[in-house]
């Protein structure tokens, strides 16, 4: 939880209550240091005063609104206004609910833990894929962007790939798309084993799937990718008399070869991958890189 109060008394006597609850909370002295604070801390929850004398909470939950990052992120009032107008005023301004105080501390664990536990649901529904519960389009893209610049900072090592199943309209038009399914969550649950707890995992559309290797420079990825994609192509789908195996195809890019064009320079390695035979695993070169003044 980030605690915004300029009462640096009551913010203590807040972070230590929420603490005893096994809540690790941090206070944000400066207001105009918000958005680096949120992006540092990452916290489940904001919670702040209404009337503070640099910025006002519904100031601040604008501030946080206008960043997609955090469009999501609860935030909650904990303030002494009692009149019920102002209070559905100020939630206007992006905040999700109102905690009048004084209150126990017991009673601002349970309400914290309660709030942060739903927003947690909220938020899976929102980032994640229903069928394989992998990171959607949206997030797992923000992800590579995020990884790209932490790798650059530490000078670490980061790889991308993206991964399609080959030929997979064939398995939809001959088995169903129940069967289809069935091999696209194999994918994922297959993707989960191989991969590190540190490595991110998404489902960029269709049958069509993302990962960002950390610390995992070209060489071991295209080892991890090769491992993975023999392990698939050994897994029989279907019932006993239609059983039938899939591949998968992937571009793989680094940060030491493709500086910063990572999902560009996959995308075009994978569909190098698809022109050759499917069944691969490809590796970006420079020559991959998208075009100057073109978008990826």
């Amino acid at each position: 939880v980030l605690i915004i109060e300029d009462d640096l008394t009551l913010a203590e006597h807040y972070r230590l209550a929420l603490l005893s609850g096994g809540i690790d909370a941090n206070i944000l002295h400066n207001p105009h240091e918000l958005i680096s604070q949120l992006a540092a801390f990452n916290p489940d929850l904001v919670l702040m005063d209404l009337y503070m004398p640099d910025l006002s909470g519904p100031e601040l939950a604008g501030i946080i609104r206008q960043h997609e990052r955090w469009t999501s992120l609860p935030v909650v009032y904990l303030s002494a206004e009692t009149d019920l107008d102002r209070q559905i005023e100020a939630l206007r301004h992006g905040a999700d609910d109102f905690i009048t105080k004084p209150i126990a501390d017991a009673s601002l664990i349970a309400l914290v833990r309660a709030r942060i536990e739903r927003g947690r649901q909220i938020d899976a529904l929102v980032t994640r894929d229903s069928l394989t519960g992998l990171l959607r389009h949206a997030t797992i893209k923000e992800a590579i962007h995020a990884e790209i610049k932490r790798a650059v900072r530490t000078r670490h090592p980061v790889s991308v790939a993206i991964i399609d199943i080959d030929h997979f309209k064939q398995v939809n038009d001959r088995h169903g798309h129940a069967t289809g399914d069935v091999v696209i969550t194999a994918t994922a649950n297959l993707l989960r084993q191989r991969l590190r707890q540190s490595d991110l995992i998404g489902r960029y559309g269709g049958e069509e799937f993302v990962v960002v290797l950390v610390d995992c420079d070209a060489s071991d990825a295209e080892k991890l990718l090769e491992d993975i994609r023999q392990r698939f192509a050994s897994i029989r789908f279907g019932r006993a008399g239609s059983e039938f195996n899939c591949t998968l195809s992937a571009g793989l890019a680094s940060l030491s070869v493709c500086g910063n064009n990572l999902l560009p320079a996959a995308d075009a390695a994978l569909y190098h991958a698809k022109n050759t035979g499917r069944n691969r695993v490809c590796q970006a070169t420079p020559a991959d890189l998208p075009l100057a003044g073109t978008t990826p």
